[in-house]
């Protein structure tokens, strides 16, 4: 009997993994490769390259994803606005997208914000605005910390930097774990998410509304790829620790800074977040806006060109615009369903 049972199990377990590959493929095919892999010293790195237009008139500028991203998730808001007036690179962290996850070392921020840093020297550009959304916004505070001769400055939108009370949901914990981990990855993950990605992309949004296009434009299944999932419950897991290690070092960076953030973001504190950067980097700007959530790269986008055209040395009452901003989202506002995916730490 117990024999039997296991028997199903496995039987089961191989059916469901057999699903999880056909399915990968199948996202894949729906989200093919929009950029180039690039071998920064012994894996590659994907991204996006956008070359500096004719008539440009800033500086160069990275884009950094959050958790469960990818490039195409910066390059859909902003790419369209900014083509020709920069040098453009969209990044697909290691092990997102289309990147190799590479050694141990990327499993944390510091480690991908020096592949970023190599990447950007293969592809000849010294120097450029970095701009992390969410998780992003931790690999972006460790490359201001880590390469301020690289960083021209830094904009962070919803940025997840700090320590914050709480942990992360249980299957970042379990996918992260060994053994079970890639058992998980394998076989449920992938089936669960896709039941999910509707209800869930338009809950980061809230109470702002999702683009309709959102995940066909994107591709936010990618993650849900058994490697890519492992990857990024690896990356949360571990955000806790590591900002409670790295976060005083802050203090150190000097380069003009820009924190976008709203009062309704229910996938970080930011008050813990956003003010704690606001009080540990000097001379920072944080620009506060009621009834934005978790998504200022689409719901104040406008804004976060006008911070990087600020960053590079224009005038911009961003205050003002905040303000201007906040009639235009409560018009819009939505509600959301709680579906308790929501992290603390930052999406």
């Amino acid at each position: 009997m117990i024999l039997t049972a296991l028997a199903s199990l496995v039987g089961l377990a191989s059916l469901s993994a057999v699903g999880t590959s056909l399915r990968a493929r199948s996202i894949e095919a729906a989200a093919p490769n929009l950029g180039a892999r690039t071998d920064v010293g012994g894996f590659a790195m994907n991204a996006l390259h956008v070359p500096v237009g004719r008539h440009a008139e800033l500086p160069p500028i990275v884009f950094i994803h959050g958790a469960s991203g990818n490039l195409r998730d910066q390059a859909t808001a902003f790419l369209g606005p900014l083509k020709g007036r920069a040098e453009l690179l969209f990044v697909d962290r290691p092990g997102h997208g289309y990147s190799d996850r590479g050694g141990p070392e990327n499993a944390y921020p510091d480690g991908q914000a020096a592949a970023i840093a190599a990447l950007m020297e293969k592809r000849g550009i010294e120097r450029a605005i970095i701009v992390g959304h969410s998780f992003g916004g931790a690999i972006a505070a460790s490359f201001g910390v880590l390469y301020p001769e690289k960083t021209t400055g830094l904009l962070f939108l919803a940025p997840a930097t700090h320590p914050w009370p709480g942990g992360v949901d249980w299957y970042y914990r379990l996918a992260s774990t060994p053994i079970l981990g890639p058992l998980f990855c394998h076989t449920v993950a992938l089936h669960a998410g896709m039941a999910r990605l509707e209800a869930a992309t338009r809950n980061v949004f809230a109470p702002n509304p999702r683009p309709e296009t959102y995940v066909e434009d994107t591709g936010p299944a990618l993650v849900l790829r058994p490697a890519a999932f492992s990857a990024n419950a690896t990356d949360v897991a571990n955000l806790h620790g590591y900002v409670s290690r790295f976060s005083p070092r802050y203090r150190e960076i000097a380069a003009p800074t820009v924190i976008v953030t709203g009062d309704s973001d229910d996938i970080v504190l930011e008050e813990i977040h956003s003010r704690g950067l606001a009080r540990d980097i000097a001379g920072s700007e944080l620009v506060w806006i009621r009834g934005l959530g978790h998504k200022p790269d689409y719901a104040a986008r406008d804004l976060a060109i006008a911070a990087i055209e600020k960053i590079a040395g224009r005038p911009h009452d961003l205050q003002a615009m905040a303000r201007a901003l906040e009639p235009a989202l409560e018009a819009a506002s939505v509600a959301a369903p709680d579906l308790d995916i929501r992290l603390q730490a930052g999406r």
